[in-house]
């Protein structure tokens, strides 16, 4: 059930009141905040025209392709509604000037590490957050365009692993049906997500070629900045790179530890242990199978390893007493 403390149709008027709402995402975003956030806009301004909407944060390089955030001036959260899309933590807003609206509304599909907005609602089985946008959508009988309907499938698509997670549901290929029956082409979408640049793909023979494992069934990459200059990418190209240890066999868990100035940030993945408490312990959160996390330097490292290799055992262990 949705941890809510509103309905659709409350959000529904309060968007109607306001005729100016800045919608925010997290902090790196991804397919699916930055889906959500142009989603939400374009369906905002296909049913109210008339209406002033903006999509505040940073930029995602992945799928800069559905648009670019503006950074809107200070005058213009007084008397506006604030819309946060696909954040569990307040801290993880990208701008927090959020707070300066009059109104505070927060939609998300993740387990709350703290509960923030005015409105709020969080629905944890959704396999995105713009799958919770399109249910808004339909319960208010909104008019869905293809305008709209492309980010919210690109932000489905990305989220869901293009399908291929636990988090996928009947309900969610009837909302694809949906977003599809518009006239967003598939085609279109996987080409978009698809194209790499010859630098990432030098980047993946570096992943293959340095990653590392723990004994009980950990596999693991790190990459400094000193790699990110030596192959041109972008940070999050680099840190995308995670997606490249997933289902070799014998590693339920992978991760990319990817080095900032002051602090290193891990992306933890997994296709069997619970991982966001472990993210949790690490000043990080998430799902239950895809966490984020951070360490302050590199000599937090061992101490981690030595955790997610005693989480993977315990794993292992219960499954065969099953």
């Amino acid at each position: 059930m949705p941890i809510t403390n509103t309905t659709f149709k409350q959000i529904l008027k309060y968007i109607k009141k306001y005729q100016r709402i800045i919608i925010h995402g997290h902090i790196r975003p991804d397919g699916d905040c930055v889906g959500s956030q142009f989603g939400l806009q374009q369906l905002i301004l296909d049913n109210f025209p008339n209406k002033e909407v903006y999509v505040d944060g940073d930029i995602c390089d992945y799928c800069s392709f559905l648009g670019e955030p503006v950074r809107v001036p200070d005058e213009y959260y007084k008397g506006a509604l604030s819309i946060v899309v696909d954040c569990g933590n307040c801290e993880r807003i990208s701008d927090q000037r959020y707070k300066n609206g009059d109104f505070l509304i927060k939609i998300d599909h993740h387990i709350p590490d703290d509960q923030y907005g005015d409105l709020y609602y969080v629905e944890e089985e959704a396999a995105s957050c713009t799958q919770i946008i399109v249910d808004f959508a339909r319960k208010n009988k909104l008019r869905l365009t293809k305008n709209a309907a492309y980010p919210l499938y690109v932000g489905l698509v990305t989220d869901s692993g293009r399908f291929r997670y636990d988090s996928v549901l009947p309900h969610t290929f009837e909302n694809a049906a949906i977003l599809l029956s518009t006239g967003v082409d598939i085609a279109d979408v996987d080409n978009k997500l698809s194209v790499t640049t010859l630098e990432t793909l030098k980047l993946n023979g570096y992943t293959l070629n340095n990653m590392q494992f723990t004994d009980n069934g950990f596999i693991y990459i790190k990459i400094t900045q000193d790699v990110v200059k030596e192959y041109g990418v972008t940070n999050e190209e680099a840190s995308n790179q995670v997606s490249n240890l997933a289902g070799i066999e014998g590693y339920p868990v992978w991760g990319l530890f990817m080095e900032y100035p002051d602090e290193i940030r891990i992306r933890l993945r997994s296709r069997g242990p619970e991982v966001k408490t472990l993210a949790n312990k690490y000043g990080g959160g998430g799902h239950e199978k895809a966490a984020g996390a951070r360490l302050e330097s590199w000599e937090q490292l061992p101490e981690f390893l030595k955790d997610v290799d005693e989480l993977v055992k315990n794993y292992k262990e219960n499954s065969l007493n099953k």
